[in-house]
Formats: structure tokens, sequence, C-alpha cells
């Protein structure tokens, strides 16, 4: 397809990165690089048998012993922050990169992050907290005004980070912030959690909820660096989850029971129209109620279509711009009700603060 970004052609084919010349090599690492997709790149061309020319090779080998020591890294200090609340009595329910990686998950393959989520429920953020600060986690947010944004109207603490090692955690209470209009019940989220075996005290969300965890993630995130990650996470876990019994049928109608239905939609939508994800019909029409009409559905294309490339250059067009922008105010409108955006927005205006992540007080 004329005009696709080769980091697009090769996630959808990687077989299709055989034939390049040296200069498209060189093209599509730095794309892949600026997508944090490098580690993850060279797994699947691994895995299509595709044999990357020295230079690039070299380069790809570089990232992969990288991505390896970071996995050793993450399953270390999972465990550590197990071993800080330990005495709670509560699971640690790991949510995306740290999720994928301690199930040994095809999603986890490639995949770097910076922070280590984890769900809990509200009532017992204090305790958290307070056990986290008790084996060196502090909070990164000394402004009166993030921490009570943070405490007040988000769906998680302020970032925590450890002294020593400099690692990072967000404990959440909910997937989306207390003022979005879409509010999944946490609850349901916890009790269908399922321990990941052989690592006593750890779990993840059930498959379904995992894939809705990632959907709404990306399609609520007003910063958009990553979000082709995000997207090739959705396409690996529709993979690895699609063969599952039942799980197609299971998929849309949790979405709609936990009312992020249009999220979803959004998620398959994209996953086929960017990566080629195959997603039967059938899942489509269960979300036909939620989804956008066809004017707001020619916008989103236009938006999505241009923010979730990679920011490079090759793949940057004169609207580029626009639309990731316009997607970072889509954000916080659907995250804060009108009076208190404004409010918010103002507050960073005057305080000087740029264009940050949409959930953060930046």
């Amino acid at each position: 397809m004329s005009g696709v970004p080769l980091l697009l052609r090769v996630l959808r084919e990687p077989a299709a990165a055989a034939g390049f010349s040296l200069p498209e090599w060189d093209l599509l690492l730095r794309q892949a690089a600026v997508a944090s997709l490098v580690p993850a790149l060279r797994t699947m061309l691994e895995a299509a048998g595709v044999e990357a020319p020295p230079p690039a090779r070299a380069h790809l080998d570089w990232m992969q012993a990288l991505a390896a020591r970071h996995a050793l890294a993450v399953r270390w200090e999972v465990r550590e922050i197990r071993r800080a609340l330990d005495g709670l009595g509560l699971p640690v329910i790991l949510l995306k990169g740290a999720a994928y990686a301690l199930s040994g998950m095809p999603a986890a393959r490639g995949r770097m992050f910076s922070d280590i989520d984890i769900l809990v429920p509200k009532s017992r953020l204090d305790a958290v907290e307070a056990a986290l600060m008790m084996h060196g986690w502090v909070s990164t947010q000394h402004d009166a005004y993030d921490q009570r944004y943070y405490r007040t109207w988000m769906h998680e603490l302020p970032p925590m980070q450890n002294v020593k090692r400099e690692t990072v955690i967000d404990v959440h209470h909910a997937i989306l912030p207390e003022t979005a209009r879409a509010r999944p019940d946490s609850g349901k989220l916890r009790a269908a959690a399922l321990a990941i075996p052989g690592e006593d005290g750890l779990a993840t969300l059930a498959p379904v909820d995992m894939v809705l965890h990632s959907a709404v993630h990306l399609f609520h995130e007003g910063e958009l660096d990553n979000g082709l990650r995000d997207l090739l996470d959705i396409h690996r876990l529709l993979q690895h989850f699609g063969g599952h019994p039942g799980f197609w049928t299971a998929l849309p109608a949790r979405a709609l029971e936990l009312q992020v239905g249009r999220s979803l939609y959004y998620a398959l939508h994209y996953a086929a129209r960017l990566l080629a994800t195959p997603v039967p019909p059938e899942a489509l029409a269960a979300l036909s109620g939620v989804r956008p009409p066809p004017a707001l559905q020619a916008l989103i294309d236009a938006l999505f279509d241009r923010a979730l490339l990679p920011n490079h250059d090759s793949c940057r067009g004169p609207l580029t711009g626009t639309a990731r922008y316009l997607l970072y105010v889509r954000s916080h409108w659907l995250r804060m009700p009108p009076l208190l955006l404004a409010r918010h927005l103002l507050h960073k205006a005057v305080r000087g603060d740029g264009a940050g992540d949409a959930g953060q007080p930046a």
C-alpha cells in the first residue's frame, strides 16, 4: 500500500522487510525507535525468519540484550513491590506491561516500559501508600495542587519513585479518573482478576478486562508518542486471546457492561485498520449501538490515522500536529466535566505548564 510508513508495513507483515534496502532498514529502525518498538520489532522479524543486514542486525541485537535485562529488572522490581505489600492481605494486581511480563505473554516480547502499574481497592490506598513509603518509594509530586489533583479527581496516586533505584510505580484504584464520563466498576475488575501461576500474591486482570484496559488507556490518552506501541499491545492481546472459546462473544459484552464500549470499538477498528488485526464481524456488530455516527467516525479516523503513526519526520504530514493537539483536547474533555476542565487548564496556563500528559497535571 503506497504511502504506508515502513514500520506499519512490517508490523502488518514482518516478511515484507526481507526485501528492504539499507536506507530502508535505516528508516525502519528510526521509525521504530521513536515509537519505542525496536525490541518488539526484532522479536517479530525473528519469528518471521527475516535476516536483517549486518548494520541493522547489530542494532537489533543490542536492543534485544537491553530488553532482556529490562525484563529481568521488571521481575525483580515487581517482587520488591509484592514484598512491600505482603502484610496487607490483598493481591497485587499488575496492569499492562508488568502484567504481560510476569505472565509470560506474547505481548511482553520486546516490550519496554518505564513504570510499573498496579490496581488496588480505593479503600486501601492509604495503607498501600504507607507500606510503599516504608520500603523506599516516595511521591514525585510536591506541588499542593498536583497532590489534590491526583487524590481528589484521578484514578491513581501521584507516581511514586524509589529513592535508591529510581524506579516508578503507579498505584491505581480505577482505570479511568473519578471525573471521567465513563466509570468502569473497579470492583468487577478486581473480582475477575486471575492469579499468576507460580507467582504467589500476584494477579492480572481477566483476559477480556486486559484488552479493555489497554483500549481505555489508548483511546482516552492525550499523549500519543507511544500510541502505536499501545495499539500493537491490543493487536497482540487479541491474537493471543482470540482463540480462547467464547472470547469474542465475552469481549463486547464485558465492554458494554463496564460502559467502555466506544473505547473497545475504536480499539478493534484501528487494530484492524492500521495493523490488519483479524477481528470477527460479529464482535464489531455487537458494538453497533456505541459506534460513532458516520460524520464523527470520519473525523476521528482523520485524527487517529495521523496521530497513531510514529512521531518521525517521515510519517508526519501537514495536519499531524493539529490532529495530535485535537486528540489532546479530546482526552481532557473525556476525563473532566467542563467547569473542572476549564479550571484545570487555567491553572496549567497560569503556572506555565505545557501540553503534558492528559491524565496528569504535567
